[in-house]
């Protein structure tokens, strides 16, 4: 399972900037970093895009349970997956790396802690604010869509 090391790389990363954000920031209070992107936290209760989260607090059970049955099936699929394969070892890992983070904080805080809010404009609604467990998640996804897509039948790369 020599991927795991990126699993790892995403959960630490997530944890380390988690910590110094809840050290740094003030809750729901933004601090600019340049236009288009703050640094404003966020505790988020629910699942993606805050989903859920004005529940009564089934959802930390219910995102805690769904979290840990997808972090023990990436893990069989990236144990299951030919060595040789690695296109979509990377995006399973990536994905693995950002459940477990945001697992992390949910047995922790009972919540998952945001920070990074992007945004077009302050006249437009800001995209909702994420982390970097999120964007493991958000990149892997999208990758393994585009393997699946138009990936090899080897998985070493897209169809020639």
């Amino acid at each position: 399972m020599h991927w795991l090391w990126l699993s790892a790389l995403i959960v630490i990363a997530d944890q380390l900037t988690k910590w110094w954000a809840l050290a740094r920031l003030n809750y729901l209070e933004p601090v600019a970093v340049m236009p288009g992107l703050n640094w404003t936290l966020v505790y988020n209760r629910g699942g993606a895009f805050s989903l859920f989260s004005d529940g009564d607090g089934w959802q930390l059970f219910f995102f805690l349970t769904v979290a840990s049955v997808i972090s023990v099936a990436l893990l069989v699929w990236l144990w299951r997956e030919p060595v040789g394969r690695w296109l979509p070892r990377l995006p399973i890992a990536m994905i693995l790396g950002g459940a477990i983070g945001n697992v992390i904080d949910r047995v922790r805080f009972g919540y998952v802690v945001d920070f990074i809010d992007v945004y077009i404009s302050n006249s437009i609604p800001h995209w909702p604010t994420f982390n970097i467990a999120d964007s493991g998640i958000t990149v892997g996804v999208a990758m393994l869509i585009w393997y699946e897509l138009f990936g090899s039948s080897k998985g070493t790369g897209p169809r020639a």
